[in-house]
């Protein structure tokens, strides 16, 4: 899988809450291995394992599967129950009716589901500015919203829009990856809209599948969803991602060839998306570099080298511009150095 990160403002807004509720930040944040240092350059990234980390934190701190933002505690072990709820169900419409008539047993899920002609709209109605004034439990239940119906048909699940009761936020490009769908802001409600057809599509999970599926949690609802790229800078990026493993890395030629194109023509194709090949690749250098950094197994002359670089001075100069920091701000010790695993207490 290829290593990817996100903006530092998630990891703000979580730390924010945190603060609300008077909790150790630092040691949380060493936990997960991110440094409190890079707080506060706006460049930072954080890896969509530290992500995943930082909610188990959350969750053990709350003992609430909804970070003690609703209305209500939602006990850790809901999710599971609500899935095995929708097991055996035909198809995702009967999967989302059953949800439905389960909601009414668990009083902190507000969420409505509604179908209307062409469309299916999941609702969810977190909008607490005062509690919440990041919104993250209202992203995060449309996230997870999305990741399981995805997960239970087992297939593409494009969204035709998401809709934020917000302005734009500063996280804007977390949201863009996170949900790779159109955005838009300052709708009436937050909520998931889909093609009504796929409410036909079966499920096709079963209770082993549900189990794992749930002690992996968030790590399957936190990370992006693996669809086909649907833009030109999506497609390169997927060329050029196996290089950060191969340590020999493409030119713009060399993509263009890939692409049954001419160098001029993705050039002209980049350009109109607002992006361009060194844009591409220097994101893709720099997800890889901060992966291997936080896993903290490789050396800088090997990482360097790996990502194309003739010398270490030269990858230092390019980290600096890309997140602000230098590369041993990323190797801060973790308190707990295994990777993420299944948190049994979610189970």
């Amino acid at each position: 899988m290829a290593d990817r990160t996100l903006p530092v403002e998630l990891v703000q807004a979580t730390v924010a809450l945190a603060l609300q509720r008077g909790w150790d930040v630092n040691a949380m944040l060493g936990r997960v291995g991110f440094s409190p240092l890079l707080l506060a350059e706006g460049r930072a990234r954080v890896t969509e394992d530290q992500l995943v980390r930082l909610v188990r934190e959350l969750w053990r701190a709350t003992d609430d599967e909804l970070l003690g933002l609703g209305s209500h505690p939602l006990p850790r072990g809901s999710f599971r129950v609500l899935m095995y709820g929708v097991l055996g169900s035909a198809d995702l419409g009967e999967a989302l009716e059953r949800t439905q008539s389960f909601l009414q047993a668990f009083p902190a899920l507000r969420v409505s589901i509604s179908t209307t002609g062409d469309e299916t709209r999941i609702v969810v109605d977190y909008a607490d500015a005062e509690s919440d004034p990041e919104h993250l439990l209202a992203v995060t239940a449309l996230m997870v919203s999305h990741r399981v119906v995805a997960w239970g048909v087992k297939h593409r699940f494009e969204l035709d829009r998401v809709e934020l009761p917000f302005p734009q936020p500063r996280y804007r490009e977390a949201l863009d990856t996170l949900f790779a769908s159109p955005l838009v802001f300052g709708s009436r409600s937050a909520a998931i809209v889909f093609d009504s057809r796929m409410l036909r599509r079966p499920i096709m999970r079963d209770a082993g599948e549900v189990e794992a599926f749930v002690a992996a949690a968030p790590a399957g609802l936190l990370t992006r969803p693996t669809y086909a790229a649907t833009t030109v800078a999506a497609r390169v990026r997927q060329i050029v991602e196996p290089a950060t493993r191969k340590g020999s890395w493409p030119s713009a030629d060399d993509v263009a060839a890939k692409l049954l194109t001419s160098p001029q023509t993705l050039r002209r194709w980049l350009a109109a998306e607002g992006s361009s090949y060194r844009a591409v690749s220097d994101e893709v250098r720099r997800d890889a570099a901060i992966a291997s950094l936080v896993r903290g197994e490789e050396p800088i002359v090997d990482l360097a080298q790996r990502l194309g670089f003739s010398e270490a001075s030269a990858f230092t100069r390019a980290f600096r511009r890309w997140t602000g920091s230098t590369p041993g701000a990323y190797r801060t010790p973790v308190t707990d150095p295994e990777p993420a695993t299944p948190d049994p207490e979610h189970a």
